[in-house]
């Protein structure tokens, strides 16, 4: 709803612009920005229509996995902590090496907030806070809303990708719609926000 009433007051700003100015020349980059703000109000809200969509490349892909890679760390290095001080305090449980079963939850406690975090946001909106710092989106390939369960897969087999020396994302530059392992296997499709900017 937001994305539509601000894509109605981008049409509204050209129009009024045109009223105030009559003798200013019509810039056809404004039409095409509002076009792509039209579209991405219908991507957000149901589903839309990909086959048109700019793909982003490697380089923008690994810049956005990185920003998130920081952002991850420092929630769970949070997670880890409010956990941990008010039980080696209160407990004297300072050696979390010598009660396994503890470790082991905290362990699973803070891959929880690191696999959430990625979960949470392709579910919610498509984007996590990188792939919005670099103007990306997750679409489920037929337009729709990324489902729990393609985000699950997406992760499972972004591992993989990763895990295989990084094959799974240098795939993108012989797949001729430039997708990873895990879009594939997901079927999902990661589409630029504003493809008119660098």
């Amino acid at each position: 709803m937001h994305i539509t009433i601000c894509f109605h007051r981008q049409i509204t700003e050209i129009f009024s612009g045109l009223v105030k100015h009559p003798g200013k020349p019509i810039d056809p980059h404004d039409y095409y920005e509002t076009a792509i703000a039209g579209k991405l109000a219908l991507m957000s809200e149901n589903s839309a229509d990909l086959s048109n969509a700019a793909v982003p490349g490697l380089f923008r892909r690994l810049a956005a996995i990185i920003y998130d890679a920081v952002l991850v760390l420092a929630l769970m290095a949070a997670a880890f902590t409010i956990v941990y001080l008010p039980l080696a305090k209160g407990l004297g449980w300072t050696d979390i090496n010598q009660y396994p079963l503890y470790k082991h939850l905290l362990t699973a406690w803070m891959l929880a907030v690191g696999i959430g975090f990625h979960l949470w946001f392709w579910t919610h909106g498509g984007q996590t806070l990188g792939m919005r710092a670099w103007r990306m989106r997750l679409f489920s390939a037929d337009g729709a809303k990324v489902s729990l369960k393609q985000a699950l897969i997406r992760y499972a087999v972004a591992i993989v990708s990763l895990a295989a020396a990084g094959l799974g994302f240098l795939w993108i530059l012989w797949d001729k719609d430039k997708r990873a392992w895990h879009d594939m296997a997901s079927g999902t499709r990661l589409v630029l926000v504003d493809p008119n900017r660098s």
